[in-house]
């Protein structure tokens, strides 16, 4: 028990964290006695001046008491409420940093080899790209103008300057063309900067809001690389892959590996070296993967379950392997893919030059990447965790039992085509059917569907030939849609971070969208206090039932360098009521009960009855 004594008395100060309600009863009480302390003196002081000493000491201290008034006694209730209110906040930030430190993985995400003989890279990767020579020579202040008109917010040492045109960055004349065949003339803010970055070899965490274009930021320099080692030494059959990207879904590696053939095609269509490119997830030919590692490839797009299938199989290896970049890194984490990582990792035989994105990267992440990265540079366009501000969003309070009906009316809001988010794949399938039904061309996808499937649903919905995709979130991360008018969320999701995903997939390369929310009584009050401060910081309206919401004023406030929750991001709570935090924390604790359960049934068995 921490004590804490001043002119104002003895304060109980509770070393744990104490709830909001308890606080303001804690507070009221300390100001009533506090209040009642002082006026208690004033009388005594009083009285004793006017019995039988008109005049001398005791008058001094009638003028003494009289100078207690109400506007002092006011001053000093606002300064012991100032006082209590900062202990607070030093408490809560200690608190909430003991429960990050405990979070962090304490093991680098390194290779095996590299830990068993103690080998730190303490330089980046080398590369020979340098930009032009009036950018070297750009001050710092100049620099930081042009990052400040473009609201970019960068982390590093010995930063590359930004770069505004591609041919600043020096791409060859067929890459500028393939971008322009994509409607491409120009960078945004994360490719004026993040290029640069990953240009000159640096690790890198890139931070932005969806539909920014991170992905050229990791796949054009990819491309170079590959490039470049094919001319300095072509790879035979068998070799590879020169740089690896990692997707957290089947659906974005397809995308990924099909923006990197498009880049390819051009450049041998140009008469530059053929560059071979392997897509490496689950549900797909295994023949026609193996064939493709037999002549060896040059770039590799996968999902973490294939890959290592085909590591451990020795079916490929990393030997000579120089980039690898982890996009929507946080989804990796978050999915349980950490361990698969971290095996990965263990077959990385030298250096390579890492990169991580996402447009929410909670501080979990970000301590799970450091770990891995050499002098990383962070690239952040915006908050991290922010909602795109080119979407208009939303919310609409709408009865359970009335969400399905009023879906068709909310569809008439924008024309096609338009993306429906669900929680659980029984909504997806229940909305799909009744959708068809009503005569509207729809399609769905979800994680229970096979492959063959997916990938139909969505070439039909790219190429317009069905207007409206119901799904889960398996398309709300990374993917790329064109010109989605209408984002509906029939359910809000469980985590802040799924919504701005969601809502991500419209209002991109910057149009215009709309994103549609529906709540009601069952939506959790944390959820809807995150949702609240999304739109409060994207200037939207907030309807009437979410303003009057109550929220802890110091949830939003700064404590301790983080705003918000340090966990996931949030701006309603802090990550001591995190809900994404409690339910990582069950499933660690139902997973623990099932290995138990699981080595208890075993060891009853013949083969292990001795061990046991």
């Amino acid at each position: 028990m921490e004590k804490r004594t001043g002119e104002r008395g003895d304060l109980d100060l509770e070393s744990e964290y104490v709830p909001l309600k308890k606080r303001r009863e804690l507070n009221a009480k300390r100001v009533e006695d506090y209040v009642k302390k002082k006026r208690t003196g004033a009388e005594n002081d009083g009285d004793g001046g006017g019995s039988g000493h008109p005049a001398g000491d005791g008058s001094a201290e009638i003028g003494a008491a009289a100078k207690t008034t109400l506007w002092d006694q006011s001053r000093d209730v606002q300064k012991l409420q100032e006082d209590l209110k900062q202990t607070e906040k030093e408490k809560l930030a200690e608190h909430e940093k003991k429960i990050i430190d405990d979070l962090a993985e304490k093991r680098a995400l390194q290779a095996v080899q590299e830990l068993a003989k103690d080998v730190r890279y303490t330089e980046p990767m080398k590369t020979m790209w340098r930009p032009p020579k009036f950018l070297r020579e750009m001050s710092q202040t100049k620099q930081d103008k042009v990052r400040d008109k473009m609201n970019i917010l960068v982390g590093g040492d010995d930063i590359p300057p930004p770069c505004n045109t591609f041919r600043e960055m020096k791409y060859p004349s067929s890459i500028i063309r393939a971008l322009k065949e994509k409607g491409i003339t120009k960078p945004s803010p994360i490719q004026i900067q993040g290029l640069p970055v990953a240009n000159a070899g640096r690790d890198m965490i890139g931070i932005a809001f969806t539909g920014s274009g991170k992905t050229l930021v990791f796949v054009l320099p990819l491309i170079m690389i590959a490039w470049e080692q094919e001319k300095r030494l072509p790879l035979i059959a068998g070799e590879g892959p020169c740089g690896l990207v990692l997707c957290p879904s089947r659906e974005l590696a397809r995308q990924t590996f099909d923006i990197i053939n498009h880049f390819i095609g051009v450049l041998e269509r140009e008469g530059g070296p053929k560059l071979r490119s392997l897509l490496a997830i689950g549900g797909t030919n295994l023949r026609d993967q193996q064939e493709a590692l037999r002549k060896g490839v040059h770039i590799c797009v996968a999902t973490p379950g294939r890959l290592i299938d085909f590591l451990e199989k020795k079916k490929i290896n990393f030997d000579a392997c120089k980039y690898v970049c982890l996009d929507e890194a946080d989804r990796l984490i978050d999915l349980g893919f950490e361990e698969e990582i971290r095996k990965i990792f263990d077959f990385f035989a030298s250096q390579r030059q890492t990169l991580m994105f996402s447009a929410t990267m909670p501080r979990k992440i970000q301590i799970f990447a450091s770990s891995a990265l050499v002098k990383p540079v962070v690239v952040n366009v915006g908050r991290a965790g922010a909602a795109n501000l080119d979407v208009i969003q939303e919310v609409e309070f709408v009865r359970q039992e009335a969400k399905i009906v009023y879906l068709l009316e909310c569809l008439q809001k924008t024309p096609p085509p338009v993306l429906i988010f669900c929680e659980n794949k029984g909504d997806v399938d229940d909305i799909h059917e009744y959708l068809l039904l009503k005569g509207v061309e729809a399609v769905g996808i979800h994680g229970g569907k096979d492959q063959e499937e997916r990938e139909q649903s969505m070439r039909e919905f790219r190429e317009g030939k069905k207007d409206v995709l119901v799904a889960t979130d398996v398309a709300a991360k990374g993917l790329d849609f064109p010109d989605i008018q209408h984002v509906i969320n029939y359910d809000m999701p469980k985590e802040i971070e799924n919504y701005v995903h969601r809502i991500g997939r419209t209002g991109r390369q910057g149009k215009t969208g709309v994103a549609t929310t529906f709540v009601n009584a069952a939506t959790p009050q944390t959820i809807l206090l995150d949702l609240k401060q999304i739109l409060i910081e994207a200037k939207q309206r907030v309807p009437p039932m979410m303003a009057d919401l109550d929220e802890e004023e110091i949830a939003a406030q700064d404590v301790g360098g983080v705003r918000g929750c340090a966990y996931c991001g949030g701006l309603g709570h802090r990550v001591t009521e995190c809900p994404k935090l409690e339910t990582e924390k069950m499933k660690a604790f139902t997973g623990a009960i099932s290995s138990d359960r699981g080595f208890a049934d075993r060891a009853g068995t013949k083969g292990y009855a001795g061990e046991w």
